[in-house]
């Protein structure tokens, strides 16, 4: 029965599509967690490939804008000896008027296993993986606000590398909030693998009213929010998605709640910083912090390919045709 609402698991419990940290049992995001362990490596070898999806299409159908996150599926799918294919939505026949379910049933007909989809609705991959055969797996890229689930598992894995156990540790999420798909994702990542306190810190305008429900403490100052903490994680300030007029300006903004190393210091000395990029340097972060020794932002984007090869070989090699 526990399984009956989530579209993610089969009836065996197994990973079938990657749509959302949440909901996801702490089993399976340690699976992940812990088969891309196995995948760091692979980087560092002469022949950067491993023969786990070879002869399986993964495609790529981005219809928001991306660079990290489109560049290391694509990576990480061609590690596993996967052929790529990247869909150029500006030049599909989305952008002619295609519905999405119909872009999706043409593609399928081309015989895709794995669809890896970024869109600008929140739901969309749902809607997706409701719609595909059985046999075909749905891994969400980012849709709209709600979810990133693969920056959430690519941040714990690095907080995990570097502090191990989740049990003792502070980490603060600072910045915007409220358009931050990455934040809920490592909201909810973080606390179903335990981590002892996530603070939301913020100005009221760029923090959602019901975030403590989400079982994290809320903070209106960088100040409270970073004190103590032992990672930080900073978020872009998404003027793409803001209406209106939720703050003065992006100077104010980093007067405010922008990282410098001064402020830094209230964190534990051996506090890590990250970021999910693209960076606004001098908005949200000091270019001194980025590039200082505890950032730890680009170490990120290289679990980034470990974590996304753990996630599409871990559902390629479960069977989706029976779920609850």
């Amino acid at each position: 029965m526990l399984y009956k609402r989530n579209p993610q698991l089969n009836k065996n419990g197994e990973l079938i599509h990657l749509l959302s940290t949440e909901g996801l049992p702490k089993s399976i995001l340690t699976q992940v967690l812990d088969t891309a362990t196995n995948f760091v490596s692979v980087s560092d070898r002469e022949v950067k490939k491993v023969p786990l999806l070879r002869g399986k299409s993964v495609f790529n159908l981005f219809f928001e804008n991306s660079t990290r996150t489109r560049t290391t599926f694509d990576i990480a799918a061609k590690r596993l000896s996967a052929d790529v294919i990247n869909l150029d939505i500006a030049k599909s026949s989305a952008s002619k008027g295609e519905t999405l379910l119909d872009t999706i049933a043409n593609l399928s007909a081309m015989a895709a296993d794995i669809f890896v989809v970024r869109h600008s609705e929140s739901g969309a991959p749902y809607l997706i993986a409701q719609h595909v055969a059985p046999h075909v797996h749905v891994i969400n890229a980012g849709d709209g606000r709600h979810a990133h689930p693969t920056q959430g598992l690519l941040d714990a894995y690095t907080i995990r590398h570097y502090k191990q156990d989740f049990s003792n540790l502070t980490v603060a999420i600072v910045g915007d909030v409220l358009h931050s798909r990455v934040a809920r994702s490592d909201i909810h990542a973080l606390t179903t693998l335990g981590c002892a306190e996530v603070r939301v810190v913020g100005p009221k305008t760029l923090v959602p009213s019901d975030m403590a429900q989400m079982g994290v403490r809320v903070c209106h100052t960088l100040e409270e929010g970073i004190r103590g903490c032992d990672v930080v994680i900073m978020l872009r300030l998404q003027n793409e998605r803001m209406s209106g007029a939720l703050l003065p300006s992006s100077q104010e903004f980093f007067k405010s709640f922008g990282l410098t190393q001064e402020k830094l210091r209230l964190a534990r000395p051996d506090a890590i910083v990250m970021h999910p990029g693209p960076i606004n340097r001098g908005v949200e972060i000091d270019s001194a912090v980025v590039d200082g020794r505890q950032s730890v932002i680009l170490p990120q984007v290289t679990f980034g390919i470990a974590v996304r090869m753990a996630v599409m070989s871990i559902v390629a090699g479960n069977d989706a045709t029976h779920t609850a």
